[in-house]
């Protein structure tokens, strides 16, 4: 509104104060709305990550479908290839030799093709947490609908510094030794045996009586400077960390070679298991022999492995194409 002063002049000193009021007010609710709506979405970002990080923390499986979104699975399904791999504080070591192992197995079945089980690798790895120990499971499935992939983050089981072995009786049974996961439940009941006989591992041995692997490790030992295990084969699972830790040994100067020896002929040889979880274990009950002066030169190899290893995100994956037909493809 204008007012007119005495001298005839038009006073517009309320307009621009009305003017200036409403524009404030226009200016204060809008930034209100704005800053109502960024912490709402804020709030329902933080809202989202958290129950995203709730469901890693209980260990909720994932679906990962062809458009690379992830939905939450359960435990249905037949597995048919299992591959899982430490990560310490968003590291991990053997990466890359993982994928190359799981991808291989998932070729003998009729399963989602290479380069949908690469991309899947890469997003497993893209997911991986930052922060704690986690030792995440990737499975090929059998659904009534064909076969899917599916991702499994678990919080990591403390790491143990030895193992007791006990032997399974008679020869290995399993059906498809180089492929991991179809043995999985004969496994698991082999472990649950050597657990109620007071071990911490099943140890396999072939019809001839030669040692093969653990349930969930493979089995090295050191014949003086000499790094020795098991030959590989179609019995043998292509261990990761036995790869890792050979060309280890190799680089320092050490011979390794491959030999079958029955459990007599380790009865006064240092054995270790191996695997992605623990890494080096020393036996102490069941296999060769253990003494206390063995333990620094453990602790020396263990950490040498434990250098290896590379942020989850940005380890190198193997490209889809070309691939190297199973079996022929160890992981090494």
């Amino acid at each position: 509104m204008n007012t007119t002063t005495t001298d005839g002049t038009t006073d517009g000193t309320t307009d621009a104060a009305m003017g200036t009021t409403a524009g404030t007010t226009a200016e204060a609710r809008d930034g209100t709305t704005d800053a109502t709506t960024g912490a709402m979405a804020e709030a329902r970002d933080a809202a989202t990550d958290a129950a995203t990080d709730a469901e890693t923390v209980q260990g909720v499986r994932r679906w990962w479908d062809a458009d690379g979104g992830w939905s939450t699975a359960d435990s249905t399904g037949t597995v048919l290839v299992i591959d899982s791999w430490l990560v310490d504080e968003g590291r991990v070591r053997g990466l890359d030799r993982h994928a190359a192992r799981f991808a291989a197995a998932c070729d003998r079945f009729r399963g989602p093709g290479a380069e949908r089980t690469d991309r899947f690798l890469r997003a497993v790895a893209e997911a991986s947490p930052a922060r704690g120990r986690w030792f995440p499971r990737v499975e090929l499935v059998e659904t009534g609908s064909g076969t899917r992939l599916r991702m499994w983050p678990r919080p990591a089981p403390p790491r143990t510094a030895t193992v007791r072995l006990w032997t399974a009786p008679g020869p290995d049974r399993r059906r498809l030794p180089a492929v991991k996961g179809v043995d999985l439940d004969h496994l698991a009941s082999l472990r649950a045996a050597a657990t109620g006989a007071g071990a911490d591992e099943a140890l396999l041995v072939s019809a001839e009586g030669h040692v093969v692997e653990g349930a969930t490790t493979s089995v090295v030992w050191w014949r003086g400077d000499t790094l020795c295990g098991p030959p590989p084969g179609p019995g043998l699972l292509p261990g990761i960390t036995r790869a890792l830790l050979g060309e280890l040994a190799a680089a320092a100067g050490h011979q390794v070679v491959t030999e079958r020896a029955t459990p007599q002929d380790l009865a006064d040889l240092p054995v270790w298991t191996l695997n992605a979880l623990h890494g080096i274990r020393p036996v102490t009950e069941g296999l060769g022999r253990f003494r206390g002066a063995d333990t620094a030169a453990t602790e020396l190899w263990q950490s040498r492995l434990t250098a290896l290893a590379v942020p989850a995100d940005a380890a190198p994956l193997p490209p889809a194409y070309p691939r190297r037909r199973f079996p022929d493809d160890r992981g090494t």
